[in-house]
C-alpha cells in the first residue's frame, strides 16, 4: 500500500485528509515564524583602527574627496541573500577650534571615486570627544546616522566629500594608516583614515552564525521543542 493510501486509511476520509493537510500547513507556518523571529545583532561592521590624531589629515571639502576601502565578511541572514544593514558611520575629523557642527556627503561605491553607487547622502554628524591635537586643530569623533540599507559581503569604497562647518573653514579626515586602501582625488594614493562603519549583521534564522540574544535563544528553544514534538507525533501516526 502506498504512503498516500495508508494516510487516507489512517485518517478515514478525504475530508479528514484535507483537514490534516491544512493543520500541517499551519504548523509549518508557525515553525517558520519562530525561526524568523531571531532579532538582528548590533555591530561595528568595519573598523579601520584607532584614531591617530597627530600624524596627518586630508581635506574633504573645497572639491577634495577621500576614498577608503572596507570589507564586509560577517553578514548573515537567509542562506540565499546574506546581508548587513548599514545605518551610519563615525570618523575622526580635524576642525578649526569652535567648529562643532559638521555635515558631509557620504558615498559608498564599488570603485574608487565611482563605479556603482550604493549610497549617496548628505549626512549630519554629531561631534564628541573633542581634543586639541599637536597642530592646534580640534580633533573630534564625528558620528552620523541614516536610513538603513543593505550590502552583501564584499569590498566597497567609502567616500567623504563636500564637508561643511558653520565657519566655512576646511575639514580634514584623520589619517591613521589602518588596513584600508585609500586615496584623495587631488593627491593620489594615501595612507588610510580613521573610521567605523555602523549597522547590524542581519540575523533572521536559527542556523545563522551570529549568536542570538537571550530572548531569541529562549524563543528558538521553545520553537525547536514544538518542531520535534510535532515530527514525533507525525511519525507515530503515519509510519
Amino acid at each position: 500500500m502506498t504512503r498516500s493510501l495508508r494516510l487516507v486509511a489512517i485518517l478515514g476520509s478525504t475530508t479528514q485528509l484535507e483537514v490534516f493537510m491544512k493543520s500541517l500547513a499551519t504548523w509549518l507556518l508557525l515553525v517558520l515564524c519562530l525561526l524568523l523571529c531571531v532579532p538582528a545583532t548590533a555591530d561595528d561592521l568595519y573598523d579601520n583602527g584607532p584614531t591617530n590624531g597627530n600624524e596627518w589629515a586630508y581635506l574633504v571639502n573645497f572639491g577634495s574627496v577621500v576614498s577608503d576601502t572596507f570589507t564586509l565578511n560577517n553578514c548573515v541572514g537567509l542562506p540565499w541573500d546574506p546581508g548587513c544593514s548599514i545605518s551610519g558611520m563615525s570618523f575622526a575629523a580635524w576642525l578649526f577650534p569652535g567648529d562643532d557642527y559638521l555635515s558631509a556627503e557620504v558615498l559608498i561605491t564599488s570603485d574608487e571615486f565611482g563605479g556603482t553607487t550604493y549610497f549617496d547622502q548628505v549626512v549630519n554628524f554629531t561631534s564628541s570627544d573633542c581634543v586639541t591635537n599637536g597642530y592646534g586643530f580640534s580633533m573630534c569623533r564625528e558620528t552620523g546616522q541614516w536610513t538603513e540599507f543593505t550590502l552583501q559581503n564584499g569590498s566597497y569604497w567609502l567616500n567623504l566629500q563636500n564637508a561643511s562647518v558653520p565657519s566655512g573653514e576646511p575639514v580634514y579626515w584623520d589619517e591613521n594608516s589602518g588596513p584600508s586602501l585609500a586615496s584623495q582625488n587631488s593627491v593620489g594614493t594615501i595612507p588610510s583614515e580613521s573610521f567605523t562603519l555602523l549597522g547590524t549583521s542581519t540575523t533572521v534564522c536559527w542556523w545563522c552564525y551570529t549568536t542570538p540574544e537571550p530572548g531569541s535563544s529562549l524563543l528558538f528553544g521553545s520553537g525547536a521543542v514544538t518542531v520535534f514534538a510535532f515530527l514525533g507525533l507525525l511519525r507515530r501516526n503515519l509510519f
